[in-house]
């Protein structure tokens, strides 16, 4: 089932979430709802803070960010209760985006590597190193479940001359091609 995304300005998507168990009630379907609502929306991740569940869940399909033919070398991965171990690497700015603040982007800096331990759907511990676009999705995914939008990476001009957009978004005076839910 598709789900609403939630909207710039929504209270949730500046909480911590909170870490789930295997036990947490309807999970599977929630993760497949996700992956479903993520692919109509076109998005390469989704934090269930960004469909209201303050938990930490996302998931990441980096595919379609490679070049033409090198697909391949994106990540398609469930991450449960992930924590950042490690980063490292020099920061390099790239052209974000956000399923929750629609039609706006801006450059940010992020570590061109992680190291991060995650569960998976089948609560199956990981942990790996990632780089690249497959480390910035991560990171802007994880920065989710902290409670931190990408907005808030930017450099302070880009900040200053975004705010009027934010300022709709909140209202819900965009039109996005995914089903939102606003603040009321």
């Amino acid at each position: 089932m598709k789900l609403p995304i939630y909207a710039y300005g929504q209270p949730v998507l500046k909480k911590v979430a909170k870490d789930i168990t295997p036990d947490y009630e309807g999970l599977e379907q929630l993760i497949e709802d996700m992956w479903e609502t993520m692919e109509n929306a076109n998005g390469v991740g989704l934090a269930a803070p960004q469909i209201g569940r303050s938990i930490r869940l996302f998931l990441v399909d980096s595919g379609p960010m490679h070049e033409e033919g090198e697909e391949h070398l994106g990540i398609k991965k469930v991450f449960i209760n992930a924590e950042i171990l490690e980063e490292a690497g020099d920061d390099c700015s790239y052209s974000e985006g956000c399923l929750s603040i629609p039609d706006l982007s801006g450059d940010v800096e992020r570590p061109e590597e992680i190291t991060i331990r995650w569960l998976d759907e089948n609560f199956v511990e990981h942990e790996e190193t990632f780089t690249g676009l497959n480390a910035r999705v991560i990171q802007h995914e994880y920065d989710h479940i902290e409670g931190i939008l990408f907005t808030e990476l930017l450099k302070p001009l880009k900040r200053r001359m975004i705010k009027r957009k934010l300022e709709n978004i909140k209202k819900g005076n965009i039109s996005a091609k995914y089903r939102m839910k606003f603040v009321k």
